[in-house]
């Protein structure tokens, strides 16, 4: 008994089974986990290491190199960038695509760290591994408080996270723009000198008595006792009454001779702005596994509860909730299928008739529900790719209803009875049907298979279509059947099995296909030559990797010169705030724009989004991530805040764009240049930067390096240093405590430690005039060296980064373009350009292009690397079908002549080219072969079953194939307009593909085919033959 007849005579079963498997699907939608977008492994680990006062060339030779080294003997690496700056090192281990499982990987990667730490130069701290630096932080906070001090806001901030935390889908809080707390011990230069004391004298005392160490213990009786000594600072008052033994041998209190007060490290490291007034961010990262959309409706609830525990004026603010986006977009996706949904089975009712039309349009809805309930079996998230998915499912997946019950109805009119004629074709359609419908999903197997990034982030197609194209052939063969067996009412026809095909759009079909049939050679001709003009008409089409979100959001990353301070930064800043309040936040005249902004002054602030890279903490940068009112807002003020930087502050690099989709791309275009001579890079880079602004789709390119910056030598004399009893460790502590200060001891409140730092008055400090006047202590003789007596100051220049990429120095010019530039087409002009330049360079320099012509062109390679296993598969799955050679080899030749219609829909539409419309050309294809194995089964049953000559087998087939393929070409087309005219413009290149090459599509199956069969299997057509 196959599966057909099975289910028409267990057909309650069927449909308890059916009802079963729907109201599940209907749980499952409620309970799958919502996302905006399906996520992707974040391969990159994040070494920080600090080497305080050396500079960049130090650090990169002592630091970065070493840690390099190591790094590069992993096999999993695939690339390693770093940045060498002024007392810090940077690396960046990005491992291969390939690899899925990261945390063994991860924990090899700090092991091999660890073992550099014994290498490391004396005064560098232990590096810092981050593996966790693909947190994604998809909800921020900022809190305020008019009228309350940094202080009483930082404990507020405390008590949230700690509640917050208590949420068992919240994994991670944490708080961006928080100061660090210092207790400041400030001396007088004269006023030290006068005593007889150095600083070096008074770190020592302050040293001995802060102390927590044991005191051992002691036995008595049966009871074994610990000592523990005092000494260690619990107040400022302790600190301040702290005895200090002069050279004289007089005691006094340290709060005599120096001033000792609670204050912030300044300069600030980071610093947090709301709508251009200082804030504190708070940021939540959901745990893994979890719904962004119910964490979403808690936190909503929750945040406002907490707030209220707190005095008025306390206020929290939601600058970043992905919740809203995700539902945003669930609810435009999920309309745009009900859309598709309904206009499908509306194109089946008025084709097929109400009853029919009915029964083939029940596939649709069941299919996509049951489809939801094994969506939760194999934890697949609803998200934008995977909706989109089931949207190309819908004009695949109702052709197996549609040529069931077609084939049903032909049997039906030639006499069987309504279960008789369900079960033979159930038996007869359904390996041609379930192979249709593997082949169709192998070709999308490429993409899950693509070891790349947009491969994991486009892959839900793959599984989504395999799952709804699967449970339409189950369906098909069982549910489907059964219905007509009772739904549908056929009259035999009477006609001896003739099949008229009455009707002018059968006789017009029949006399092109005709006449193509009796022409060939000239037919073929023709399509060739559409071939060849679509091909170079591609040429024509602007290549765009994958558009930007239409979110009502843009970030901005802002960067003044290297070397710039922190207090310049936060200065420039505030007037790119008050521009924006001023011009879209709250005008004076014209309608608001943007509804609230967040400022990070210093470092990037956490990654809001899997595909969003914050930038590197750095005094010169900052980072802006802000809100408009609706979507279309967002060009307006991109453009307002790139002309108000570029007219007010040339020196300021700002990158102003919508959010990504897909994995992060930095920049349009990177060129870098390596090599190891910092002035032939200089100067290779001064040169290409002036061919890029030469072009003019080039707006603005920034050097990565920047000038080079200042730095103020101190060159020690080493003998008059030796006469003076100075040492350079004396000159080197003088002019930390000095100028910058230097962490004494730590002071302990709670749970919290808090540095205290010695320093001289402001006065001395912010005095460069006092430089040459400054003392240096000698600690061998005890008396005080003037710094000038013993060392020179000159000011010197040196690169304020150094980066590498791969152990070779290399130096980036990051390109932005104007308006609707594309990389592809600068390419195109630069490459040429640097090839010929690259001949004049010196020996060992070469250059590379990154950015989105990288990104794309790996992404496009990972999938075509998997093309051939794809290809195999469906070429074994043909041959198994029709157990020939020949007839797989019409199916192959068809495919690439759909690019035909592809390239006409993209050029009339001024669309783009890019991964989306590959994926397109990729579904095109697989329709294509569905509906070329069913038209070639067919022709194999006339001749088989009917006992047809080829030539006549083959007009009957596909004229009895002509409907079906019509319908599956105006469901599919009709079901991808809500995505066209209603979905993103990520996805409207892959719906014009599909719906423009598919029209041409349909010509190909049922004239393409058919001539091509009369060619391989050597059918001749006379002109009573062709006329069918």
């Amino acid at each position: 008994m196959n599966l057909t007849a099975a289910a028409i005579d267990r057909n309650r079963v069927t449909l308890t089974i059916v009802a079963l498997v729907v109201i599940a699907g209907v749980f499952a939608f409620q309970s799958l986990p919502k996302a905006q977008d399906p996520g992707f492994i974040i391969r990159t680990v994040l070494i920080t290491t600090r080497f305080p006062g050396a500079s960049p060339e130090r650090v990169e030779l002592l630091v970065t190199d070493k840690i390099e080294k190591k790094i590069q003997e992993m096999p999993e690496i695939d690339s390693i960038n770093s940045e060498s700056r002024t007392g810090i090192s940077v690396i960046y281990a990005n491992f291969k695509e390939s690899y899925k499982v990261m945390r063994p990987i991860f924990d090899d990667l700090r092991r091999k760290v660890d073992t550099v730490k014994a290498d490391l130069p004396q005064g560098a701290l232990a590096p810092e591994v981050n593996d966790e630096f693909g947190d994604v932080f998809g909800s921020v906070y900022t809190l305020s408080g008019d009228g309350f001090s940094y202080a009483e806001l930082k404990a507020v901030a405390d008590e949230l996270r700690d509640e917050l935390l208590k949420e068992p889908d919240i994994a991670k809080v944490s708080i961006h723009g928080q100061q660090q707390e210092v207790i400041f011990v400030e001396y007088n230069n004269a006023r030290l000198s006068e005593l007889g004391l150095s600083p070096q004298q008074l770190s020592a005392s302050l040293a001995t008595v802060n102390i927590l160490s044991s005191g051992g213990d002691i036995v008595s009786g049966r009871e074994r006792i610990t000592l523990e000594p005092s000494g260690n600072f619990e107040s400022v008052a302790d600190l301040q009454r702290t005895v200090i033994q002069l050279p004289g041998g007089a005691l006094v209190y340290l709060e005599d001779i120096v001033d000792i007060y609670r204050g912030y490290k300044d300069p600030p490291r980071s610093v947090s702005r709301v709508n251009g007034e200082p804030t504190l961010a708070i940021a939540v990262s959901m745990r893994d596994g979890g719904d962004i959309l119910k964490l979403g409706e808690r936190l909503d609830v929750l945040m406002p509860e907490l707030v209220s525990r707190y005095p008025w004026g306390i206020t929290i603010e939601k600058v970043w909730f992905q919740a809203a986006l995700v539902a945003d977009v669930v609810q435009a996706f999920s309309s745009s299928l009900v859309q598709a949904i309904v206009i499908v089975i509306l194109v089946m009712i008025a084709f097929l008739g109400l009853r029919t039309g009915v029964v083939v349009g029940s596939l649709i809805p069941t299919t996509i529900i049951a489809s939801m309930f094994t969506m939760q079996i194999f934890d697949i998230s609803i998200n934008q790719i995977s909706l989109t998915a089931l949207i190309i499912s819908l004009g695949l997946l109702v052709d197996n209803a549609i040529v069931i019950v077609e084939s049903i109805l032909v049997r039906r009119a030639k006499g069987q009875n309504a279960i008789t004629a369900a079960i033979e074709t159930g038996r007869e359609l359904s390996t041609p049907l379930l192979i249709s419908s593997l082949t169709t999903a192998a070709a999308f197997m490429p993409i899950a298979m693509a070891k790349s990034a947009v491969g994991e982030y486009t892959a839900d197609i793959f599984y989504v279509v395999t799952i709804a194209l699967l449970s339409s052939w189950l369906l098909a063969m069982t549910f489907v059947p059964m219905l007509t067996t009772v739904a549908l009412k056929v009259e035999p026809a009477g006609n001896n099995g003739a099949e008229p095909f009455e009707g002018r759009w059968y006789a017009f079909y029949r006399n092109l296909l005709s006449l193509s049939l009796r022409c060939q050679y000239r037919f073929l001709a023709v399509i060739v030559m559409l071939f060849v003009i679509a091909i170079f008409g591609l040429g024509l089409v602007r290549q765009q990797f994958i558009a930007p979100s239409e979110d009502p959001v843009l970030a901005a990353k802002l960067e003044l010169p290297l070397g710039t301070s922190i207090e310049t930064t936060q200065q420039v800043i505030a007037e790119v705030d008050a521009f924006i309040e001023a011009t879209y936040f709250e005008p004076a005249s014209g309608e608001r724009r943007v509804r609230n902004w967040l400022t990070f002054i210093g470092e990037g602030g956490p990654r809001f989004k899997l595909n969003l890279n914050p930038p590197n903490p750095n005094p010169a940068n900052s980072f802006v991530i802000a809100n408009t009112l609706r979507g279309e807002d967002v060009d307006e003020v991109i453009a307002g805040i790139e002309n108000y930087v570029h007219e007010n502050h040339p020196d300021l690099a700002a990158q102003v764009k919508r959010l990504e989709n897909g994995p992060p791309v930095d920049y349009p275009i990177i060129v870098r240049i390596s090599g190891s001579d910092f002035d032939a890079l200089y100067s290779i880079a001064d040169q290409v930067t002036g061919f890029l602004y030469s072009l003019p789709q080039v707006s603005n390119a920034k050097n990565s390096w920047g000038l080079q910056t200042k730095k103020l030598r101190v060159d020690i004399d080493q003998e008059l240093a030796r006469r003076s009893g100075v040492t350079s460790e004396d000159v080197a502590y003088s002019l930390q405590s000095g100028l910058t200060g230097i962490d004494l001891t730590q002071y302990r409140e709670g749970d919290e430690l808090i540095p205290v730092t010695l320093r001289t008055i402001a006065a001395d400090r912010q005095d460069f005039s006092k430089l040459d006047g400054l003392t240096v202590y000698s600690q061998s003789k005890g008396n005080n060296v003037p710094l000038k007596q013993v060392a020179n100051v000159e000011l010197t220049f040196e690169p304020g980064i150094i980066e590498r990429r791969d152990r070779d120095r290399t130096l980036s010019l990051n390109v932005q373009l104007r308006g609707v530039a594309t990389a592809a087409e600068v390419a195109d002009v630069l490459v040429p350009w640097l090839e010929q330049s690259e001949q004049g360079w010196p020996a060992g320099h070469t250059f590379a292009i990154g950015g989105e012509t990288e990104e794309s062109g790996d992404a496009n390679a990972s999938i075509a690397a998997e093309l051939p296993m794809a290809g195999m598969f469906i070429l074994l799955l043909l041959v198994w079908q029709f157990n020939s050679l020949r007839k797989p080899a019409i199916i192959i030749a068809t495919i690439p002549l759909g690019l035909i219609g592809v390239t006409f829909g993209l050029l009339v539409a001024n669309s783009s080219f890019g991964f989306f419309t590959i994926l397109g050309l990729i579904s095109l294809s697989g329709i294509i072969i569905n509906n070329a194995i069913v038209l070639l089964d067919r022709i194999a049953i006339e001749i088989r079953d009917f006992g047809r000559t080829q030539a006549d087998a083959v007009m009957v087939a596909c004229q009895q194939r002509m409907r079906p393929i019509l319908l599956t070409t105006a469901t599919t087309v009709l079901g991808m307009t809500p995505l066209l005219w209603g979905g993103t413009a990520m996805f409207k290149p892959m719906a014009i593909t599909i719906i423009f090459g598919l029209a041409f599509a349909t010509a190909l199956t049922l004239l393409v085919v058919p001539v091509l069969y009369s060619m391989f299997f050597r059918v001749s057509f006379s002109p009573s033959e062709a006329a069918g």
